[in-house]
């Protein structure tokens, strides 16, 4: 059951996004940002506008022969990619096609009023779309992105967030991105953590028909989030671990992707999980005691003071971030780990 729901706000918008305004305005503030226009000069968007069998025909161009991970779900699902109905799998398959193949059927499917939905992503341009960036530059300093092209036909991808800042640019077809701060976590109902549709967990309330009777707290969530539609050329900067749930439409859809910084970090993801297994459950008081000892190594809210007054060789885990220290504390958890699980086995 749903009652009525605000009106969400818009994203905050900027035209005419040089790198300047970019690094002044955009890459280091915690607020989503539209971009409007900012890559409406790539080729690719004037092959996209000619229709599905020309933006077909342009990615193509570009393709080596790898296959592309494919999301495929029957009509029914209505692009919506989820779990089954009781959380046991999933409500698609998934496969390896070749692009020629994918995009003939995306082809083939365009003009059906009930087609199949079909979904790739993550495809890095670097391994499978060589010379795409030559063609199609991102104007913006980003050096250390990857960019990645998704593709497919109507789809609707679950609330989710990314340890990375990101930059999605729409190429084909329009996408709506809903976005939700950080601290709307426990109003979004995530789903679950060892299970997920593509690595990160979800929400599972449906965003188009929100039963607020199962999921009251989602009211809340709705009332901070943030709305923006994107067209052709269109770009948004959304920033690390904001939730998004984005839908797309069009026969033949397409984006692409910038991720940076996340993966110079280990997800937290397993640790979150690790305190699952080893303090969630503690009496009390030892909670509480734990809560203690996290706040002070982890969640000191000024530069870390924690082993300041040990010398640095004696620092170990609280020393600062550096390929040695991160490198010691791997081995460490693997150690511990592995000597939990022979104790249980």
């Amino acid at each position: 059951m749903t009652r009525d729901l605000p009106a969400p706000r818009p994203v905050r918008e900027l035209a005419g996004v040089t790198p300047e305004l970019f690094a002044a305005e955009v890459l280091h503030g915690y607020q989503p940002v539209v971009m409007r226009g900012l890559v409406a000069g790539w080729p690719a968007i004037a092959a996209g506008r000619q229709g599905a069998q020309a933006m077909a025909d342009y990615l193509l161009r570009f393709d080596r022969g790898a296959p592309a991970d494919v999301m495929m779900g029957a009509p029914s699902i209505a692009g919506r990619f989820f779990y089954n109905h009781d959380l046991s799998g999933f409500n698609f398959q998934r496969a390896k096609v070749t692009l020629p193949v994918f995009l003939a059927e995306l082809v083939r499917q365009a003009d059906l009023t009930d087609p199949a939905a079909l979904y790739a992503g993550a495809a890095s341009v670097t391994d499978k779309f060589p010379g795409w960036t030559a063609a199609n530059p991102l104007p913006l300093p980003l050096p250390d992105a990857i960019p990645r092209i998704w593709v497919g036909n109507a789809s609707r991808v679950s609330t989710h967030y990314d340890m990375s800042g990101n930059v999605a640019a729409v190429v084909a077809g329009r996408r709506r991105f809903a976005l939700f701060p950080p601290e709307q976590l426990a109003n979004l109902y995530v789903g679950p953590l060892d299970v997920t549709i593509a690595g990160q967990p979800v929400s599972m309330v449906d965003l188009e028909q929100p039963d607020l009777e199962r999921y009251p707290r989602f009211a809340d969530a709705y009332a901070a989030m943030q709305v923006a539609d994107l067209q052709p050329g269109d770009a948004i900067f959304i920033p690390a671990l904001w939730w998004h749930d984005v839908k797309a439409t069009g026969a033949l859809n397409v984006l692409v992707n910038y991720w940076w910084g996340g993966e110079a970090h280990a997800s937290p993801l397993p640790a979150l999980i690790h305190a699952l297994l080893t303090v969630r459950d503690l009496p009390p008081g030892e909670r509480a005691a734990m809560k203690a000892w996290f706040d002070h190594f982890v969640f000191e809210e000024e530069a870390p003071r924690a082993g300041r007054h040990l010398p640095g060789s004696a620092q170990g885990p609280l020393g600062p971030a550096a390929p040695d220290r991160d490198g010691a504390i791997r081995q460490y958890l693997m150690r511990t780990l592995d000597r939990a699980g022979r104790a249980v086995g």
